[in-house]
Formats: C-alpha cells, structure tokens, sequence
C-alpha cells in the first residue's frame, strides 16, 4: 500500500495531508485557497492518485503561505508513500492541451530535487490567485519530494488553461513515474542501486 499522510504545523499554517498512488482519482481538499483547490483536483483526476489535503494558513496576509506549505507538505507525504522506489517506472511525461494552451511536464524521481520552470503567463493574476504562486507550489513540491521537475508552457493566451494544463500534465507524468513496471520488479531503476 503506497499511501502516506504528514501533519506539518509552523507558525503560518497547519496542514493534514495524505496521499495514496495507487488510488482513483479521489480528493478531498480544502486548502483555503480556492484555485490551488482546483488544480489539486486536476492532479487527483489526470494522475489516479488519492489526495486529502487540509490547510489553516494565514491568507489574511495572502495565500503565499498556504500554497508553498501544501506543496512542501505534499512532496514529504509522496517521498514517504513512494517509499525505496523499486519496481517503479522512474520517468514520466505529458503533453496537455486545453483550448489554445500546451503544456509539457518531464519528471525524474531521481531523489534529487530540481525545479526547471518556464511558464510566461498571459496575466499576472487569475482571479484572486496570484501566479507566481503556483510555481512556488512546485519548487516546495519537489524540494521534498526529491524529484526533477521539468515545467514548459508551449503556448497559451488564457492564464487560467496555462496553469491547467501544467497541472493536469504533472498529475499524467507523476501517473507514469510510479506506475509498476512489471519486468523491473524488485529493483530500483538506476546503475546506482539506489535512487
């Protein structure tokens, strides 16, 4: 069973968060930030993982808080349910259009973490949601996570389907990354030995 849950408290939020790969799509969020809500449901659907997040940040200051706890929170709940990564796929990508806006997202679990990010959005906000926020959701993601994230933003002129499209497609790459792969069963994909 490849599931996991974190609690992590500081001083700017209190979050409960569980996660489980080899779920169905299910998600029960409630991060205080309605679009970060909205893109976590893209994750939970195109990816076929389980997620239950819970997040009291202080977004009367803003959401900044908020969006970069529940993506630090979420790379330590993945990391742990991942586990000794054996037997697993290692790379995933996706390719996701939405309307005039592509998005393409390459992943490594490589245990090292590193977020390539090039996303020029259309605006600066998305109804209330600032958009530099999302790429502070990833880098929190993968600083835990222990994943190379590559993020591009082909085109689009909509602000709302870019971040969508990199949503939906993360969900699809991490999908394909820790999918089993049968004839590598009992090993860690890597001349290492380790990941």
């Amino acid at each position: 069973m490849r599931q996991a849950s974190v609690i992590r408290n500081t001083a700017e939020t209190r979050i409960s968060a569980r996660i489980d790969l080899d779920g169905t799509g299910q998600g029960r969020l409630d991060t205080g930030v309605p679009f970060l809500d909205h893109m976590l449901n893209q994750v939970t659907r195109h990816g076929l993982v389980d997620l239950e997040v819970r997040c009291e940040g202080d977004i009367h200051i803003d959401d900044h808080h908020s969006v970069e706890d529940v993506g630090i929170a979420l790379g330590q709940a993945f990391a742990k349910a991942l586990g000794d990564k054996k037997g697993v796929r290692r790379y995933g990508h996706a390719y996701v259009p939405l309307d005039e806006s592509l998005s393409r997202v390459v992943l490594d679990l490589s245990g090292r973490p590193g977020l390539f990010y090039c996303v020029n959005f259309a605006r600066e906000r998305i109804g209330g949601f600032d958009v530099d926020l999302a790429r502070e959701f990833f880098q929190g993601f993968v600083n835990h996570a222990g994943v190379t994230l590559h993020i591009d933003n082909l085109r689009g002129d909509n602000a709302h389907h870019q971040c969508e499209t990199m949503f939906k497609a993360f969900g699809r790459a991490l999908r394909m990354a820790v999918e089993h792969d049968e004839r590598a069963a009992g090993t860690v994909p890597s001349t290492k030995g380790s990941l």
